[in-house]
């Protein structure tokens, strides 16, 4: 199981206690968390987060140029240990850096390669233009739109989800092509 992954511009760490103002300011935030399954959170549901984290699975994004941290994001097998959902979020004040497709092609990257799984997939309110082309751009492709499947818990409202995902093949047969 790896510790720390990194990219051209980030690192990819473990989550930890003294972490905790930096995942408080978008766990906290009702824009940043709009989209998510959970949030916003309260300040005890950040501590509760960041004591339960999973080593190899949940990460801190943090910025190599300043050592900031701006976000969080996740890999998480099934039982069978063949396929995994993906999941990610950065502080609003970061979007449109491509540190989420930077982030994302690690995550893609570690599951094939590092952890030998077989699927990836990750799921998005439909509406969350960031997320899904985020994935897009990293060769997901949009397996099923679910209707009103997702509680919406800022705008307190029933969104479609989509759901994206990419198998191992896909992802060699992409990387042979670069």
């Amino acid at each position: 199981m790896i510790d720390k992954l990194e990219t051209e511009r980030l690192i990819l760490r473990p989550p930890m206690p003294d972490d905790f103002d930096a995942f408080h300011s978008w766990g906290g935030n009702p824009a940043n968390t709009r989209y998510l399954s959970w949030g916003p959170n309260t300040e005890t549901q950040t501590r509760d987060f960041l004591s339960s984290v999973k080593p190899g699975y949940d990460f801190a994004v943090v910025v190599k140029a300043t050592g900031e941290v701006i976000g969080s994001c996740g890999i998480y097998p099934d039982n069978n240990n063949d396929t995994a959902s993906l999941g990610w979020v950065l502080h609003m004040d970061h979007w449109k850096n491509g540190y989420g497709t930077e982030l994302c092609a690690e995550l893609i990257r570690y599951g094939f390669e590092d952890l030998k799984l077989r699927r990836l997939y990750a799921p998005c309110a439909a509406v969350n233009y960031g997320s899904y082309r985020v994935m897009e751009r990293n060769g997901m492709r949009r397996e099923a739109l679910h209707k009103k499947a997702f509680w919406a818990r800022v705008d307190k409202e029933w969104i479609d989800e989509a759901i994206y995902a990419i198998l191992a093949e896909e992802y060699f047969e992409r990387l042979e092509q670069k």
